[in-house]
């Protein structure tokens, strides 16, 4: 491992070079390679110090502006008659969709509908529900765990991440369980960047997947509508007055709202904490000293991570914001990852520290009303599978570097190759 750390320190060294020589209107953070090769740091801490709203004319997503500070994100984050989210617009992220491909979702619509659509979906996190859902991810988290290969290098991300995070949205969604790796491949594809290298290569192909998705769901909740209300998110939607004559754009909007951030996020973020710990040996022992640190190692993790780099809204008037003028219409962007190393709100925020005093000081969530709606579910699971990996296992190797996600809106990872001694 230790070649590779060096190898890394000097790829950061050279980004830092790079990112210091390159004029500020020339920077575009927003560059999926500078995400895939985990080189972006650099670039955001200047912006912070220098331009923390930094306006990029030209990028593979046409101009947008950067929002880059803590503070600055929630203001933005919190002024929605300002600054929208409405799928409409652009929605939420820097990749412009074409017009007629948008679809709305509750995080993607502003109020009073968004208030409407997402309370439908809000019993499924209440705390009596997530007791009854503890219960199952503990079970699932044992079972996957123990069945785990000895002294041979596997993929965390395939074996460990995607098969329990893609578990649990086959419950939430009572979905067929010989079918749940269709929602992990939907999830992908929903954030996917078209290309010749990519998951699909064109957008065409995109939305061809997307429409098989929709296909499916719609078979599923039409069978839940004849049914009695049950306690799965298809049900809820199918029998809630603000969701059940949904038209099929906002249908997928909401379903894909749904997989990815009960997939996505966590599945990222169960990868990037075994990854932050094998970084940071000396906390993975105060961790297997004392478990009862797992429940601020968690949100810690959550912060360390970001497992969504930004968020995006779209101006609805000019108007004058830390001195730049942001014109009507023009594309901002909140980067997350960004604030969550805001040297002025968060003490050494480049160091992963679990036993912070405010650990939970993070913008991974979002802010205010679009905050994350299933927040208490992905730190439960993250809890509880931290906790049946260290009853059995006393240390599991990270034997190479991670491959990232070609994306600067997921922050995530293909593979990460592990080993646990038998």
């Amino acid at each position: 491992m230790h070649g590779t750390i060096d190898l890394d320190q000097n790829l950061q060294q050279d980004a830092r070079k790079r990112a210091d020589a390159i004029p500020l209107e020339q920077f575009d953070p927003g560059n999926p390679d500078l995400f895939r090769s985990d080189t972006f740091w650099p670039y955001f801490d200047r912006l912070r110090r220098e331009d923390p709203v930094h306006y990029c004319k030209d990028s593979m997503f046409g101009p947008y502006w950067s929002v880059t500070k803590y503070n600055d994100i929630m203001d933005i984050e919190t002024n929605h008659a300002v600054f929208s989210s409405a799928a409409t617009l652009g929605g939420i992220t820097i990749r412009d969709i074409p017009s007629d491909l948008r679809r709305e979702s509750f995080i993607a619509m502003d109020q009073p509908r968004h208030s409407a659509q997402r309370k439908t979906v809000a019993p499924m996190f209440t705390p009596t529900h997530l007791d009854q859902l503890a219960i199952n991810i503990r079970q699932r988290s044992a079972e996957c765990l123990d069945n785990l290969p000895k002294n041979d290098v596997f993929d965390w991300v395939d074996q460990v991440s995607i098969e329990l995070t893609t578990q649990m949205l086959a419950v939430l969604f009572d979905f067929p369980w010989e079918d749940r790796r269709k929602l992990t491949r939907w999830s992908d594809i929903a954030t996917t960047l078209p290309g010749p290298d990519g998951l699909v290569p064109t957008e065409e192909a995109r939305q061809v997947e997307l429409m098989e998705c929709a296909t499916y769901f719609a078979r599923l909740w039409n069978e839940r509508v004849q049914q009695p209300p049950k306690s799965d998110l298809l049900s809820m939607m199918a029998h809630s007055d603000a969701t059940r004559d949904m038209d099929p754009k906002n249908f997928l909007g909401n379903l894909i709202l749904l997989i990815v951030g009960g997939n996505d996020t966590t599945r990222n973020t169960l990868s990037g904490s075994l990854y932050a710990l094998s970084k940071n040996p000396g906390q993975y022992r105060k961790l297997r000293d004392n478990p009862a640190l797992i429940d601020s190692f968690v949100p810690e993790v959550i912060r360390w991570q970001t497992p969504l780099a930004h968020m995006r809204r779209t101006a609805l008037e000019d108007v004058e914001f830390r001195g730049k003028q942001i014109r009507k219409g023009d594309k901002v962007v909140m980067w997350y990852v960004s604030g969550n190393r805001d040297e002025e709100v968060i003490d050494r925020p480049y160091e992963f520290i679990i036993d912070r005093a405010r650990p939970r000081t993070h913008l991974s969530f979002g802010f205010g009303i679009h905050r994350c709606v299933g927040i208490r579910l992905a730190e439960l699971q993250l809890k509880i599978i931290w906790e049946e990996i260290l009853k059995r296992f006393d240390n599991i190797e990270v034997v190479g570097e991670p491959r990232r996600v070609y994306s600067s809106f997921v922050k995530g990872y293909e593979t990460l190759p592990v080993r646990i001694a038998g």
